[in-house]
């Protein structure tokens, strides 16, 4: 928008409304809700000369403990705190926790933008 730097308050404290909404080329997309399952992927334009790999659905995922990384395979998301529902429907977005081969871990990158699944071994109490 062109008033992204602009302040949304008036110096005597009363709100400031935007000046334009939002164009065709401004809005952003549905989200990639990457769920457990076949590996599937898709190639998005961004903005430039970048192209972005979605998941949409992989079962794979690189496991790191002690500096080790290890390819494992998925097989369900244990807790997602985006959303309770998403635990229930199998997608795995940042911070969620994931049930794999190796153990119980937590996936810290963005698969639905980066297009793979990295994540850190929970230690188990």
């Amino acid at each position: 928008m062109k008033d992204q730097g602009r302040s949304t308050r008036k110096r005597t404290g009363g709100r400031l409304k935007p000046l334009d909404k939002k164009k065709k080329h401004q809005l952003g997309r549905e989200p990639t809700e990457t769920q457990v399952g076949e590996p599937r992927y898709r190639t998005t334009d961004a903005r430039g000369r970048n192209s972005k790999i979605r998941a949409l659905t992989t079962d794979v995922a690189n496991v790191t403990t002690d500096g080790e990384t290890v390819s494992a395979t998925i097989q369900d998301v244990l807790e997602n705190g985006a959303n309770p529902n998403y635990a229930r429907r199998n997608i795995i977005t940042k911070g969620a926790i994931i049930v794999t081969d190796e153990g119980k871990a937590r996936v810290t990158s963005r698969p639905g933008q980066t297009g793979q699944v990295n994540a850190v071994l929970l230690d188990d109490e």
